[in-house]
């Protein structure tokens, strides 16, 4: 139980803001971490789900209640994932090889492309966010949060690394693949199982654009990097979570 307790804090240590007990992280308390890297997205879907229904009691009005439902996830992580989604989407708009891609990746300045992606990807989010209503919608897209890290959490082990250095490269280094491997796809294929039956296409929807963006997460790598680094991992958590909400927003304004 100690080793699981550390294993949980380490990964929320890494990856959100919420508070955690000090200790000294071993290596073997970073082997399983990524376990629970999940279960960061269980609690931002539990506190959007949780939000929503507060909203309809507090009468809060509709622009406030969609800006926090977006700023939520922003607030747990820190930002942590978005600050390496601006970064890819820099080096994306160079237009250069892998190395100089690569650099721009390490680069600690902010370049205008990823103001402007940010700004695009924000506004994305509050518009698609805005006409996502009913209890089963909120829950799929609340969902997204869990399942990209779950796939997040798979990419590390098993797909090729940019560069052999950085936190990334640490994580895949020092993870016990085989049980973190089957452990996250287990998650994955309860909560996508539970997903279909209560949310029905609201629940396929989202898997299918995760699914489809984890494809191009590394199509995309491969190509334009030579690989994955941490930067292109939160990148594709965002992806995820954004591509949710547009498909599921997208389906219900069709329906």
């Amino acid at each position: 139980m100690r080793k699981i307790a550390k294993a949980i804090g380490v990964a929320f240590s890494m990856y959100s803001k919420i508070p955690m007990p000090h200790f000294v992280w071993a290596s073997e308390d970073m082997r399983y971490h990524l376990l629970f890297f999940p279960w960061i997205g269980a609690v931002i879907g539990g506190l959007e789900i949780a939000w929503y229904h507060l909203v309809g009691y507090l009468g809060v009005g509709k622009i406030l209640s969609v800006a926090l439902a977006v700023f939520l996830p922003l607030f747990v992580t820190g930002g942590f994932h978005m600050d390496g989604f601006m970064d890819t989407k820099d080096a994306l708009s160079s237009y250069q090889g892998k190395e100089k891609k690569l650099e721009i990746l390490k680069d600690p300045h902010i370049g205008a492309f990823a103001v402007i992606h940010l700004l695009s990807y924000l506004l994305l989010a509050l518009g698609f966010a805005s006409v996502i209503e009913g209890t089963k919608a909120v829950v799929a897209v609340s969902a997204a949060f869990f399942l990209s890290r779950c796939l997040s959490g798979l990419s590390v082990i098993h797909f090729p690394g940019a560069k052999k250095e950085g936190s990334l490269y640490t994580e895949a280094d020092t993870s016990g693949a085989k049980v973190v491997s089957i452990g996250l796809v287990i998650q994955m294929l309860l909560v996508v199982t539970a997903l279909f039956i209560y949310s029905g296409m609201n629940g396929i929807l989202v898997t299918a654009a995760c699914l489809l963006m984890f494809l191009y997460y590394y199509l995309m790598s491969r190509r334009q990097f030579g690989g994955i680094t941490g930067d292109l991992a939160g990148y594709f958590v965002c992806m995820a979570e954004l591509w949710s909400v547009i498909v599921v927003g997208i389906y219900l304004v069709l329906k």
